[in-house]
């Protein structure tokens, strides 16, 4: 005879169902408590350009005294524009 034969008969602790459920509930607070509050339901966009390129983006948002993320809303919002998109904003 086994020494975990009795274990076998047991039912378990919590339904799978249960567990799943309390699983996904604790990763949602994982992620809220992670992301600073600034970057709750938001989506990051992300790209790879040039050294040039990235360069003269930083100088441009440094001498208007903004953030790199606000000068790319702008850009993306002129991107919006020129195709006849409605702007979105930040």
């Amino acid at each position: 005879m086994s020494r975990f034969a009795n274990l076998a008969d047991k039912a378990p602790l919590m339904p799978v169902a249960s567990a799943e459920i309390v699983q996904s509930q604790s990763q949602a607070q994982a992620q809220a408590q992670a992301s600073p509050p600034s970057r709750i339901g938001r989506k990051a966009i992300s790209g790879y350009f040039s050294q040039e390129m990235s360069l003269a983006m930083h100088l441009c948002a440094r001498r208007r005294g903004i953030s790199l993320q606000d000068l790319m809303a702008e850009a993306f919002n002129d991107v919006l524009r020129k195709h006849g998109e409605s702007p979105i904003g930040k």
